[in-house]
């Protein structure tokens, strides 16, 4: 609660402390949904229900195909690329975003 002055009981750690908290929730909320992990999720999970279905296929699905497993490669095919992102989102992670602070801005002391 404010007074007619501006003090809200809060200190300037206090504050400073909610910021960081704050940043800390937003990165980790862009981590979250992270468009590399949300493609390489479901290429994985597309991918397993394809090679499935590659595995087991019947003699007459394959000739459909003119002889070619077409489900097994293309399941393979999701399953690497699927691992690709994901790994590619381990290997580079979101980097946290930068301070919104000017250069010439000091903190008070």
């Amino acid at each position: 609660m404010s007074d007619e002055y501006g003090y809200s009981g809060y200190s300037e750690r206090d504050l400073q402390r909610e910021v960081l908290d704050l940043e800390h929730k937003s990165t980790t909320a862009a981590r979250i949904f992270d468009l590399r992990r949300i493609i390489g999720v479901l290429f994985v999970v597309y991918g397993i229900i394809v090679t499935i279905a590659g595995i087991t296929a019947s003699d007459a699905e394959i000739a459909k195909a003119q002889g070619v497993n077409i489900n097994l490669w293309t399941g393979i095919g999701m399953l690497l690329l699927g691992l690709f992102f994901l790994a590619w989102l381990k290997l580079r992670p979101t980097p946290p975003p930068l301070p919104d602070t000017a250069p010439d801005d000091k903190p008070h002391e």
